[in-house]
């Protein structure tokens, strides 16, 4: 449960960056 849990958090966390480059060209807060 907690290794599930974390890769979860692992695949959030890459789209976040990839939202975040795509958004404002690197950064994360678009």
């Amino acid at each position: 449960m907690f290794w599930c849990g974390f890769a979860l958090l692992i695949v959030l966390f890459i789209l976040l960056i990839i939202i975040g480059c795509s958004c404002c060209g690197g950064g994360f807060g678009c």
